[in-house]
């Protein structure tokens, strides 16, 4: 037996031998490749804190933060009819609904919820663009719907956070459809004298900003969000000419006047209750539960001389 071979190299091996790192431990940045670590990042709503650049975030994450204590209530969606088309392309419309539920965990594209921000209760939607592209189906269609006739229901604000490339191709005219259903919901908010609240999101692009997602109160974007109807590749191979530096970024359009104010993601909380509440004709949020001031004690009467 070689003690050496069998005994000290490898227990010296070990000790200086590279140990794995978890996958999931550290996230590089899309935009200055810095790395962060996983629980920093989610304390920061997934908005890098090198350069400030906005990835994208689920819905779920966001209602988390949005909604006091995270605490909210989802509101039921009328589920549409499956497949109307019998389309298919590369794969059955069906089987990619069950690849995006899969990888998702929701249901479908958009998630509305119920609850209170800041003590003021609002009714909330928002896309995941990550199921489908957050792709405006008929299932989005109603869930405007629902969205909308819930907040008339209790005379809440709507707030909707939209991320989208588009109507969805395999549901043809059906999907197209959606755009003057949720114009028709936006204008029930509006007969009942309700704000909405759109907050664009990275990308907000095709029929999605045709429709509902330009036609808030208070029209807010997070910093560089892609906000168009056609993309800026598209127009470029159209007009052939090269277009002005961050065309159609939030920023862009804030200075030409389509948006009223871009707000970083760990500001949007404050932002929206402050607007809400002004809305609403509320007294200002009080940030933080401050003690009663304590009563202050008799003055002694001072006593008599001698």
């Amino acid at each position: 037996m070689n003690w050496i071979s069998n005994y000290v190299r490898p227990k010296i091996n070990s000790l200086f031998s590279r140990r794995e790192v978890p996958e999931n431990l550290w996230r590089k940045c899309d935009e200055c490749g810095t790395m962060l670590f996983h629980r920093e990042l989610t304390d920061n709503l997934n908005v890098c804190t090198s350069c400030g650049h906005h990835m994208a975030i689920t819905p779920r994450e966001r209602f988390d933060n949005l909604f006091d204590g995270g605490v909210f209530t989802e509101v039921k969606v009328k589920a549409p009819v499956a497949d109307p088309l019998q389309f298919k392309d590369q794969k059955k419309y069906p089987d990619r609904m069950k690849a995006a539920q899969k990888n998702t965990g929701e249901a479908e594209a958009m998630l509305v919820a119920e609850g209170q921000m800041g003590g003021t209760p609002i009714v909330a939607a928002a896309q995941d663009f990550s199921f489908m592209g957050g792709s405006m189906g008929m299932y989005v269609g109603n869930a405007i719907v629902a969205a909308a006739e819930r907040a008339v229901e209790l005379g809440r604000p709507l707030i909707l956070f939209s991320a989208a490339g588009g109507a969805r191709m395999q549901e043809g005219i059906l999907s197209l459809m959606q755009m003057p259903r949720s114009t028709v919901a936006v204008e029930m908010l509006k007969e009942a004298g309700l704000p909405y609240i759109v907050v664009l999101t990275h990308p907000t692009t095709g029929g999605v900003t045709a429709s509902y997602a330009m036609l808030g109160d208070v029209q807010i974007a997070e910093p560089n969000a892609l906000i168009c109807f056609a993309g800026p590749r598209v127009i470029e191979q159209t007009i052939r000419e090269k277009l002005p530096e961050g065309f159609q970024r939030a920023e862009y359009l804030l200075d030409h006047g389509m948006l009223d104010r871009v707000t970083a993601r760990p500001e949007m909380r404050d932002e929206l209750i402050t607007i809400i509440r002004m809305l609403m004709g509320q007294p200002p949020a009080i940030k933080g539960e401050l003690p009663a001031p304590a009563e202050p004690a008799p003055a002694e009467e001072p006593a008599d001389k001698a």
